[in-house]
């Protein structure tokens, strides 16, 4: 039930007078619905986030009785390409598991890929996200734990995970016109677990800290212990924050004496490496090594103003009628590339009550304050005596000890919902009930108002991005590079918001300073993703909301500058496969200029989207033939052959429909001779195919396409079939027949490659450019779909002599004739017809006719799919694999939760497939079922 005060009182009502009395009386300005049973939440436990977003890019929320947990994500319509948040899905496995106890807390691991979920009497349940965004599998159950108030969560943070160093991004400065930015290697900070599982720390209500570990066997359990032994009342804690140093786990509590105190932890692991490779290895088993730094201090909130005499000043008013209601410690931030980081400091919020009490009729203070200490290492002070002592060492030195200093307080003349640290750590951002959001420097907690400074750009929100007044709620939760938020509202409901920036825009006009400022900021939250490799479909959400077409192809290209990625694979092209960024960029490209699956792509968009794909057959068909030469069973896995004949007959109509653009292109400019009308004639073709074989990326994945195709051929005429199972025997013998009846051989196609290369090649070398300048083209082409006037020599070449020279070698009259509707490059009708009717299993490249089921409601609706957020294609593999060398094979080829593009992974909800597909597809549908793998079901009423 609202408070009375909640709304404010209106005079006129209480004596029921149609006229005002106009007695001037102060009305209370409306205040956010739920805000004062959310103060009192959060002042009584510390442990109470019920809205959380992954670095997967998942949002779990909690439901407003506190018996549910819900997951959305932010998703591409496939209808128009705008990106909005996905339907509701409820996790029915959690609401089970707890069985009717409220839920509290919601927090997500390091990687955004296991979900805890702490409910009112501190047990713990621990999910993963399986292999989509809106599909769980528990990993720990409840029963491990025994419920009562005195083990109720107040703190809790994941260990990190002991990977390999990740690139970060410092700043980006302005030198002569052009951003430069700032890459480092940065090293995750333990403690790990020894054995790469997952582990976290909790501290209770009681005083205990708890370490819930993962086995190498995957069984949890627990490690306890004590924090202090203190009396009872000290002992007892409402709000406690955890961070991991590089000296030790940081813990610091609230107790309810109203003191706060400081603890380093450390974890140490016997044996500390664990190597599965010994008989027999021995489990890790951690130990708890406390050291507790005494500084227990009265939560004071003084107004402490610092000049040439430091002095306290009072408020005034009592200062009792505060209480925390925030309770974080700051990890230090790494100042520059050189490594150097900031000591961790602590930030406490005190919040007054929400109305005034008949004992404090002058509660005249602000509604919230901000109490800050700083970490630091202060030199021991000894007794004067103790130089009277004489030292049994001379070179004895005295050591440091840690000590808090306590900073400026700063005061807010609204209720603080939320403290966040955002955008990999270089800003603190700050919601208030009237959901306006204040962004701070973490050095310095300045307010970042974006008018500072234009020539170095450190967050978006120093470059002038900003939230408007929204949605209000009681809890928020900041996407990955901190571009959205979603709100949640006392009723359970969910609100996004996403950057806004005018870019200093006048009459239509942008603020070129501040414009660019902006492409910079996008393009170092970009690269910190891609860097921290954490999904970025909130950047794109932003760019095309807030940038034209030239302003996306800007980013773009500031993009590639920033990771940076050489453009040129004339040379070296074994690069590509390893290049970790690549993809990452390709999928930006793919994204911006997607419109919805009925809509033809862009140019931009199709070329990259073209070499997406074909990289994902290249590298299957490469990860295959290695595999089979190394003699590993997993090759004859029916599921993974499957695959594998899936992507050779994609790559193959690929390259075949790349030839026969070819050929109608030389045909097209055949009765041309003068270089004028040539070149004129060159500047109205939109042919995506001519630009896929400008392009040094896409002609290396072609050629790395016809070595693995030739490597299977001749794998497969030498093996033997004997002991293969007979399901492998039918895909193998299909494979070879595929690669055979070709109309075009691969070394025919491999020649053509070859002709290609020579032309571009010459085309260098007679406008003398070297290594050196060949980058700038080849982004050209690749960027910004347009041929560069160094290639022009190179496509006369190909049109007028390569092309020519294959037509003995070709039966132009068969890849002709060929149907190439279902790779959806084409713009024809019959195309479009392909892509409105079917879809094709973007993973295994294989044409789905949906099989159908009957529903709750006895309407006949398509089966679950996967549907990629982000590119909108589908797989339809709707349960994890059951082939174990198929759930390998996209496990370690990172397709097991993504999709080639990047995108996540999100399993479409009943309504959804049903609005898409429709009952008309039950026509016809049952007949070439077997084209998805899975076996048709349909049921229909007599």
């Amino acid at each position: 039930m609202p408070l009375i005060m909640e709304q404010g009182i209106n005079v006129d009502d209480l004596f029921g007078e149609s006229g005002s009395l106009e007695l001037d009386l102060p009305t209370a300005p409306p205040q956010t619905k739920g805000l004062a049973q959310c103060q009192d939440e959060m002042r009584l436990l510390g442990c109470r986030q019920k809205i959380a977003w992954s670095r997967m890019g998942c949002i779990a929320y909690i439901s407003a009785d506190g018996l549910r947990v819900s997951v959305r994500n932010l998703k591409c319509d496939s209808s128009d390409g705008k990106w909005a948040l996905s339907e509701e899905t409820p996790l029915p496995p959690i609401t089970e598991a707890h069985g009717g106890h409220p839920l509290v807390h919601l927090s997500w691991n390091e990687t955004g890929t296991e979900m805890a979920v702490v409910d009112y009497l501190g047990r713990i349940s621990i999910y993963s996200l399986s292999f989509s965004l809106n599909s769980i599998t528990g990993v720990r159950p409840v029963h491990y734990d025994s419920g009562d108030d005195s083990n109720q969560i107040v703190g809790m943070m994941w260990l990190n995970i002991p990977h390999r160093s990740l690139q970060s991004f410092h700043q980006a400065a302005k030198v002569n016109g052009r951003w430069a930015y700032s890459p480092f290697r940065r090293r995750p900070i333990g403690p790990f677990h020894p054995a790469n599982k997952n582990a976290l720390v909790c501290v209770t209500r009681a005083g205990q800290i708890r370490l819930l570990y993962q086995n190498p066997d995957s069984k949890w359990t627990e490690l306890p212990a004590d924090l202090k032994n203190t009396g009872y009342s000290d002992r007892l804690l409402s709000h406690a924050s955890i961070v991991a140093t590089q000296n030790g786990i940081l813990i610091a509590t609230y107790s309810v004496c109203q003191k706060v105190s400081l603890y380093r932890v450390n974890i140490t692991w016997n044996p500390e490496k664990w190597d599965n490779t010994t008989p027999k290895p021995q489990f890790p088993i951690p130990t708890f090594r406390f050291q507790h730094f005494k500084i227990d201090m009265s939560s004071s909130i003084s107004s402490v103003n610092r000049g040439v005499e430091e002095h306290v000043q009072q408020m005034p008013f009592p200062k009792p009628i505060y209480s925390l209601t925030h309770l974080e410690i700051m990890p230090g931030q790494i100042d520059s590339p050189a490594g150097s980081t900031a000591s961790p400091w602590i930030l406490a919020v005190f919040s007054k009550p929400l109305h005034a009490t008949p004992e404090y009729p002058e509660q005249q203070g602000p509604s919230s304050v901000i109490v800050r200490w700083q970490l630091e290492s202060a030199p021991q002070i000894f007794h004067p005596k103790f130089d009277e002592v004489t030292a049994k060492k001379n070179n004895t030195q005295v050591k440091s000890k840690p000590d808090l200093r306590r900073l400026d307080d700063i005061h807010c003349d609204r209720y603080i919902i939320s403290v966040n640290m955002v955008e990999h750590g270089t800003a603190l951002a700050v919601t208030h009930d009237d959901s306006s959001i204040t962004f701070y420097d973490t050095r310095t907690m300045s307010v970042l108002n974006g008018v500072d400074d234009t020539s170095t750009v450190t967050c978006l929100a120093q470059a002038g991005f900003h939230y408007i007044m929204d949605s209000t709620g009681i809890a928020i939760a900041f996407s990955p590079n901190s571009c959205v938020a979603v709100v949640l509202d006392a009723e359970g409901q969910t609100h996004i918001r996403s950057m806004e920036h005018t870019f200093g825009s006048t009459e239509g006009l942008y603020d070129e300073t501040k414009f660019s400022s902006a492409i910079a900021a996008l393009t170092l939250a970009f690269s910190r993703g891609c860097g921290s490799e954490v999904n970025t479909d909130d950047i794109f959400m932003v760019a095309l909301k807030l940038l034209g077409p030239e302003a996306q192809q800007t980013f773009i290209s500031e993009v590639y500058r920033s990771l940076p990625i050489n453009c040129n694979f004339t040379v070296e092209t074994d690069q590509l496969l390893k290049h970790q960024y690549i993809p990452r960029c390709l999928g930006l490209q793919a994204a911006m200029g997607f419109r919805g699956r009925l809509q033809p792509r862009s140019l931009p968009s199709a070329v990259p989207w073209a070499i997406i794909q074909l990289r994902h057959a290249a590298i299957l068909i490469l990860y295959f033939f290695q595999h089979g030469n190394k003699g590993q069973s997993d090759v004859h896995d029916p599921e993974v052959l499957r695959v594998i004949l899936g992507n050779i007959k994609w790559v193959l109509d690929f390259s075949h429909w790349i030839l026969s653009e070819m050929f109608d292109l030389a045909d097209e400019f055949e009765s041309i001779t003068d270089q004028e009308g040539f070149i004129q004639k060159l500047k109205s073709v939109n042919s995506t195919s001519l630009l896929v074989l400008l392009s040094s990326m896409s002609r290396a994945f072609l050629r790395f396409v016809c070595r693995g195709l030739r490597g299977v051929h001749a794998g497969f005429t030498k093996m033997s079939l004997a002991g293969i199972p007979i399901d492998s025997r039918v895909y193998y013998t299909e494979i070879c027949q595929t690669l055979e009846s070709s109309p075009v051989r691969i070394d025919v196609y491999e020649k053509f490659l070859a002709g290609v290369d020579s032309a571009v090649k010459h085309a260098y070398q007679g406008s003398g450019f070297g290594d050196a300048e060949r980058p700038t083209p080849e982004k050209e082409v690749l960027v910004n779909a347009r041929i560069p006037p160094v290639l022009v020599a190179a496509v006369a070449t190909l049109l007028r002599q390569t092309i020519p020279s294959l037509k003995s070698e070709i039966n132009r009259k068969e890849i002709l004739l060929r149907d190439y509707s279902w790779l959806g490059f084409g713009d024809d009708q019959r195309t479009a017809m392909y892509r409105k009717n079917r879809d094709v299993d973007i993973l295994k490249k294989t044409p789905l006719r949906p099989p159908l089921a009957v529903g709750r409601n006895g309407r006949v609706v398509p089966l679950k799919k996967r549907r990629c957020v982000r590119c909108c294609e589908v797989s339809g593999d709707s349960v994890l694999p059951k082939s174990i060398m198929f759930f390998r094979m996209v496990a370690k080829l990172s397709l097991l939760r993504s999709c080639p593009c990047g995108g996540m992974w999100m399993l479409e909800t009943e309504s959804e497939s049903g609005e898409r597909e429709g009952v008309g597809v039950l026509a016809g549908s049952a007949a070439g079922c077997e084209d998805a793998g899975w076996v048709a079901v349909v049921q229909l009423e007599s």
